[in-house]
């Protein structure tokens, strides 16, 4: 007898296999999957929208045919002709399920939309933008001294401001002489000088305009797109804006998104292709939250990690899937904005990425070295910046460090069964009484704990920085042991614990409708993305010859959410005095930033790069060695004194042993 169906729904992650005709809602709500539905299913609302993934998905080992799903029927006809599906779209209510299928939820058809947790951080930059605006008064055509309007434009530039001479761009020119005459031949201009190359003509007005420029500075991420909207006269950061990264749907992590690439022909077009459009649509929606005419931003400074850069320069990114990682190219790039499809901005708009500092580490570490500085410091300090992938930079005024580290989406609560994104409703804080096992927690979107009499709020899952403080608060209840072994209800003493196969996993919350647990596979995720962080901090100091740091740095948006504490019970970053631990918040994001409102600082972070020394995680022997030993919690080998002054651990230990065959239990204090 043939299996069911087996159904996958990205970017969640989650799998199952039902009978076939099931509809794709019915399987969604079967399977806790979070997509949306207000009509009951009638084909009224389109809220449960979903884009089937057909072809090969070597990711998840399937092959999606073009009859996986039932064909097109009258009630999403009747919603496609009265209201438009976007191409590719099926109604989740309506398509039932004839084989095996990945099925994208895109961020619209979420009940519980992603908050993007990347604010702009308050920062002193000083100000020299690229794209200025220059009042000129230009001399008038005079048939005794012949010249074009531009040539004049030039001389006027140059007379009052020291400028130019400026390159227009065609379409620039053809509204050169009704301005100008429109204007009495008083004009002001926008004028983009980097700070390399000529000068370029960015958008001219009659007049005087006082209306404002704008700039974009971008973190483009592995999972997340981020968006601060700046002032370029005053710097000021107008809005914030953020999107689930749409390429997610092929792949969580960077090296999925390669073998995607590799593995199906146009694949990173198609990547290319969800990028820009996701990128164009928020520059739209941040330009509508501050209130300004998208024209109006002329300047767009964009990071990334170096498959994030080849994708969106349209660039196949085979090359960093195998080693050297031979980038295409690792300086920065310079080009109109509308060759990146960024067409909701002015049209003669700028882009600027910066420059990556090596295969496997791109330009969004770059950025945080711009951001924090690590060069220019007197105290050693290690940065991480967490993510998908994490990237690590070591260094003082000797020289900097860096690597990259493939620390997979778990931090990012996928591959966790009760994982989630960062939105309302998630656990992103845990505490458990040592004594009792009591649990309380708090969700986002609330300030109250959950323990609260006040507490009323509906909790859906737990993303990464819950998962991390709820297994450092297991490791410290003595729930789980160093090895990562979760403990049964009879070993641990609360009914909190329950068989699960032939482990267990300890209950967080639990309804009628919902439980949420850490279960052993959710442990092991966290000490292989864990193992993997620590083993390339460690690399890094081998290569400087040390064996602590003097400081802490964790950014990104994930980073800036972690309890350190928690993170240093874990073994997540080495043991350092916890005050000595700190959070630069998006500190790529404030990079961005400041290339975007000081041009010095492109030339300066262009200088950087060379010097910064990139060591390869991927061919050091070293790697595997510290991430074996980095598997326990906190560390097999490495002390960490610092972590036992302020949080002593039990030793626990839950192997099986003894001639009934139970686990046996230890505990001391320290």
């Amino acid at each position: 007898m043939s299996e069911d169906p087996l159904v996958i729904f990205t970017p969640s992650g989650k799998r199952a296999r039902v009978p076939a005709g099931t509809t794709v809602l019915a399987a969604a709500r079967r399977m806790g999957v979070d997509l949306d539905s207000v009509c009951g299913g009638r084909g009224i609302c389109s809220k449960c929208q979903v884009s089937p993934q057909f072809g090969q998905h070597s990711k998840h080992g399937v092959t999606v045919r073009d009859d996986a799903l039932s064909g097109w029927n009258a009630v999403e006809a009747r919603y496609d002709e009265k209201r438009g599906l976007k191409p590719g779209r099926r109604l989740g209510c309506q398509a039932q399920i004839c084989g095996d299928v990945v099925l994208d939820v895109p961020p619209e058809s979420q009940v519980h939309r992603q908050v993007i947790r990347k604010a702009a951080t308050a920062r002193e930059i000083r100000m020299d933008p690229a794209t200025r605006l220059y009042f000129v008064e230009v001399d008038e055509p005079d048939m005794h001294e012949p010249s074009g309007d531009l040539e004049r434009l030039n001389r006027a530039l140059k007379a009052q401001w020291n400028i130019g001479p400026v390159e227009a761009p065609l379409p620039l020119l053809r509204k050169l002489q009704p301005i100008l005459r429109k204007g009495a031949f008083r004009v002001t201009v926008a004028v983009h000088q980097a700070h390399r190359g000529p000068a370029r003509l960015i958008d001219i007005w009659p007049g005087l305009y006082e209306s404002g420029l704008y700039g974009l500075a971008i973190d483009l991420g592995s999972t997340t797109i981020a968006a601060h909207l700046c002032d370029l006269d005053t710097g000021a950061v107008l809005a914030s804006a953020g999107l689930m990264n749409p390429q997610i749907r092929f792949g969580e992590d960077l090296m999925s998104r390669v073998s995607y690439s590799m593995m199906n022909p146009g694949g990173d077009l198609e990547m290319t292709k969800a990028v820009r459009e996701a990128m164009d649509q928020l520059a739209a929606d941040i330009a509508a939250e501050a209130g300004i005419a998208p024209a109006a931003i002329v300047e767009a400074v964009i990071v990334c990690n170096p498959v994030m850069h080849h994708l969106l320069l349209g660039i196949d990114p085979v090359e960093l899937g195998q080693a050297p990682f031979a980038l295409s190219t690792s300086d920065a790039v310079e080009c109109a904005a509308a060759e990146l499809d960024l067409t909701r901005l002015n049209p003669a708009a700028r882009a600027y990425l910066l420059p990556c500092i090596a295969g496997h580490v791109g330009a969004d570490a770059a950025a945080v070295a711009l951001s924090e500085e690590p060069g220019k410091q007197d105290e050693l300090s290690l940065i991480v910046d967490v993510g998908t992938n994490a990237e690590i930079l070591l260094g003082d005024r000797n020289g900097v460090l860096a690597c990259s580290s493939p620390t997979g989406p778990a931090f990012e609560g996928a591959q966790i069964s009760s994982g989630q994104r960062a939105a309302n409703g998630a656990i992103d804080a845990v505490r458990i009484d040592p004594e009792t096992k009591d649990v309380r927690f708090r969700v986002i979107g609330s300030d109250l704990w959950s323990d609260d009499p006040a507490f009323d709020f509906e909790v859906t899952g737990i993303c990464g920085s819950g998962i991390i403080e709820a297994l450092a608060e297991m490791r410290s209840a003595g729930i789980i042991d160093a090895s990562g072994l979760i403990g049964s209800a009879e070993q641990v003493g609360t009914d909190r614990l329950r068989a699960d196969n032939r482990t267990h996993q300890f209950v967080l919350y639990e309804t009628p409708d919902r439980t949420i647990s850490v279960t052993q596979g959710d442990v092991r995720a966290i000490q292989l993305a864990k193992s993997a962080l620590y083993a390339g901090a460690r690399l890094l100091m081998d290569e400087r010859g040390v064996d602590k740091v003097d400081r802490v740095v964790l950014a990104g948006a994930f980073g800036a959410h972690i309890s350190p504490k928690h993170a240093m019970i874990l073994g997540m970053i080495p043991d350092v005095p916890l005050d000595k631990v700190t959070s630069a918040g998006n500190a790529a994001g404030t990079g961005a930033r400041i290339a975007l409102l000081n041009r010095a600082a492109r030339a300066e972070i262009e200088q950087t790069v060379r010097r910064i020394h990139k060591v390869e995680t991927a061919i050091e022997p070293r790697f595997q060695e510290h991430f074996v030993a980095a598997n326990a919690l906190p560390h097999a080998v490495d002390p960490f004194p610092e972590l036992r002054k302020i949080a002593p651990l039990p030793d626990v230990s839950f192997n099986t042993g003894g001639e009934d065959g139970r686990q046996r239990r230890r505990r001391r204090k320290g």
